[in-house]
């Protein structure tokens, strides 16, 4: 049987609470939205929460909140999916590109200073698989400089560090629910934060720049359609109730992982499950990827290897500067069969698999 690299459910609950939606005639953004909007707000005890089409249309609308424009500089690590770069090269914005630490694919925070100019407005730091970014050094240099934080919490819901949840502990926390994250209501994500005029302005955002459509006197300000709906907030309710067992599930499995490979070929990129974190993947670096790719899956093992770095996209000017950390990352970067409904027996053939044919 083929394992593949990502497994998640969705039960009768989620069927269910979608078919009591549609015959209430909850189908666009509405009541049950809201409602979802409130649990998750409760979940990470913060302020407020607004919920949105995707995890980068989040980041796109949290930046447009705290002001980004075309000319402005937006400071983001080498290692993130692409989303987070779009979101400010999409608004005219020069992304700069920061390496990320030598044992975590976490923007370095030392190199933070040296990349502010006085056209920067915002730092984009990731938390990279549930990984805690040093979000206390991060917001002592924001202030000093003045500038915004938005947290890329897209990887990271349920991860915690001293302080309390990623993704609450800036201006604004972006968070995605797309199919291969903790909980996934198909696409979709929000935003989170604690500042009120923020809050409401991403909800006018969120609606081509009206809060309320149902008594527009004036345009007041640019939006678009990021609007999330009552079906996937149907799903989202029923998933948010599966989170507590999935963090406990998704911990066994990279415990599992890590204890089995410890001897192999396969370095495991650490998670601090002590500290609160939690590991959405499992993640590895490992030498010849693309050959032990061919051979997993020859096997019926299916992996994936890292992203490219931000810096091979040629339409970021990056000016001759050189990534080291990232590098590793993109070339040896591996990503193991995960999923908070991965079966802990293939995880275990997996192990079996790999130590044998090392």
């Amino acid at each position: 049987m083929k394992i593949s690299w990502w497994r998640t459910s969705f039960g009768e609950e989620e069927i269910e609470h979608i078919a009591n939606s549609i015959r209430n005639e909850c189908v666009s953004q509405g009541k049950v939205t809201t409602d979802f909007e409130h649990k998750l707000s409760e979940f990470l005890e913060v302020d407020s929460v607004i919920a949105v089409s995707s995890g980068s249309a989040a980041l796109i609308m949290a930046l447009m909140a705290v002001g980004v424009h075309s000319g402005d500089e937006v400071i983001v690590p080498n290692r993130t999916w692409i989303a987070t770069a779009h979101a400010a090269h999409l608004l005219g914005a020069k992304v700069i590109l920061v390496d990320v630490e030598e044992e975590r694919p976490i923007i370095d925070v030392a190199q933070i200073e040296k990349a502010i100019t006085v056209q920067t407005k915002a730092i984009i730091p990731v938390h990279m698989n549930g990984r805690s970014a040093d979000m206390q050094a991060i917001k002592k240099i924001a202030s000093k400089y003045k500038i915004s934080v938005v947290e890329d919490a897209a990887q990271a819901i349920a991860s915690r560090n001293k302080d309390g949840y990623l993704g609450t502990q800036s201006d604004i926390g972006c968070f995605s629910l797309s199919v291969a994250k903790t909980i996934a209501t198909g696409q979709g994500g929000f935003v989170a934060t604690d500042n009120k005029e923020l809050a409401g302005r991403m909800r006018a955002i969120r609606t081509h720049g009206v809060e309320n459509v149902k008594n527009v006197e004036s345009w007041i300000m640019p939006g678009f359609n990021f609007r999330f709906t009552d079906i996937q907030a149907s799903i989202g309710i029923e998933q948010l109730k599966r989170l507590p067992d999935r963090i406990s599930k998704l911990r066994e499995l990279y415990s599992a992982y890590k204890k089995g490979l410890q001897n192999s070929a396969f370095q495991i990129i650490p998670v601090d499950l002590e500290s609160g974190e939690v590991p959405v993947y499992n993640e590895f670096l490992v030498e010849d990827r693309s050959q032990w790719i061919k051979c997993l899956e020859r096997t019926g093992i299916e992996a994936r290897p890292f992203y490219p770095d931000l810096d091979k996209a040629s339409y970021f000017e990056q000016n001759g500067r050189d990534f080291p950390n990232s590098r590793k990352y993109g070339v040896k970067g591996l990503y193991l069969p995960s999923g908070p409904t991965q079966k802990p027996s293939s995880v275990s053939k997996v192990i079996k698999w790999i130590v044998k044919h090392q």
